[in-house]
């Protein structure tokens, strides 16, 4: 079964068509060509796939795309403004928290959505923010300097 729907994505209206099962994280990539966003277990488990669904990190995999109607969706490709990248992405670059990258964008929107909620947090409390969000690569260390250091140019 199809369904017309609205999508605010980036701040930007689209009109699509969907068949009704299929998710979020699915319709970014492949109708709307935003393969930022990545899609890995569809389980809602490795943060990969996470988006900010009304200011909220949301895992796109277990959201239905006609449920996020009406909804404000940011992705990856939402947070720069232009070519100036959020401090967060820029603070990923600037202390290499970015490995292989697959993990990079979920992380990031992540790493945002939790320093909008906690300007001033602890190392401790990033790594607990950020622990449904796995990285193969970094050791996490490189992640948690880089959003401490975001939390700093933020301020």
């Amino acid at each position: 079964m199809k369904q017309d729907i609205v999508l605010k994505v980036n701040g930007v209206t689209y009109n699509v068509t969907v068949e009704t099962h299929r998710t979020l994280v699915e319709v970014l990539r492949d109708t709307l060509g935003l393969t930022g966003t990545k899609k890995s277990c569809n389980e809602g488990e490795c943060g990969a796939c996470t988006i900010l669904m009304d200011g909220k990190p949301v895992a796109s995999c277990l959201v239905l795309a006609v449920a996020a109607q009406g909804k404000e969706i940011t992705t990856i490709e939402g947070l720069a403004q232009g070519e100036k990248l959020d401090p967060v992405q820029e603070a990923f670059v600037k202390h290499t928290a970015i490995q292989c990258g697959f993990c990079t964008p979920g992380m990031v929107i992540a790493a945002k959505a939790f320093l909008d909620e906690h300007p001033k947090p602890t190392p401790a409390e990033v790594r607990k923010a950020l622990s449904g969000n796995l990285c193969r690569c970094t050791g996490y260390q490189q992640i948690v300097d880089a959003v401490m250091a975001a939390a700093e140019t933020m301020k």
